[in-house]
């Protein structure tokens, strides 16, 4: 018998080691477009060559699990995501589990409300502002923005207006409008965001 499982699926015989291979390449890739990384940038990042991690993306290869961390690191997610979870864990995010990350020279800003998925439309993220901090455009891509304020005291700059935000205000715009947000209270400010197209 031969070593790798396989399975018949549209008229041709799958060779499942490598399909999923190839589903775990394709998470990878998606994730690392979407942050705008180049291979060298995420190779490196993780500690890997560029060119196996261009065999992983596109199926060819399978990292350890120690490599798959360092990757998973470098994207913002859990391992877990890049691997096949569980059915909950892909539609379900909890509270235990929720984790902040560097995004756009950002550190440890964000956290993720919702699992990312590949043609995912929409992105919900937790964001940290510390006191006396300026937020710079992290969502450029996004068509639409939503934000609302959980706590702390923050002021929008809007199309040359500005705007005070506390704690169970909100703001919905489109994000071609000239803005940014700041955190003009004394101590750090959440915010959730919600945007679409997602984010990252």
């Amino acid at each position: 018998m031969g070593r790798h499982r396989k399975t018949y699926e549209r008229g041709a015989w799958i060779d499942e080691e490598r399909s999923s291979s190839t589903v775990l390449g394709s998470k990878i890739r998606s994730l690392r477009q979407r942050l705008s990384l180049t291979l060298d940038d995420a190779a490196t990042s993780a500690g890997i060559s560029t060119p196996f991690l261009s065999q992983v993306e596109r199926g060819l290869a399978r990292p350890s699990v120690a490599t798959l961390i360092s990757i998973a690191r470098v994207l913002g997610v859990e391992v877990q995501y890049l691997l096949d979870a569980p059915r909950e864990e892909r539609y379900v995010a909890r509270g235990e589990h929720l984790t902040f990350f560097g995004f756009a020279d950002a550190d440890k800003r964000f956290a993720r409300l919702t699992q990312v998925t590949a043609g995912g439309r929409m992105e919900a993220l937790l964001v940290r502002i510390a006191a006396g901090h300026k937020l710079d455009d992290i969502a450029a891509r996004a068509g639409e923005q939503f934000w609302y304020v959980l706590s702390g005291t923050v002021t929008l700059t809007l199309e040359g207006n500005t705007y005070v935000f506390r704690e169970g205000d909100s703001a919905h715009y489109d994000s071609t409008d000239a803005h940014h947000w700041e955190n003009t209270g004394e101590r750090e400010a959440l915010l959730m965001w919600v945007g679409t197209p997602s984010l990252l």
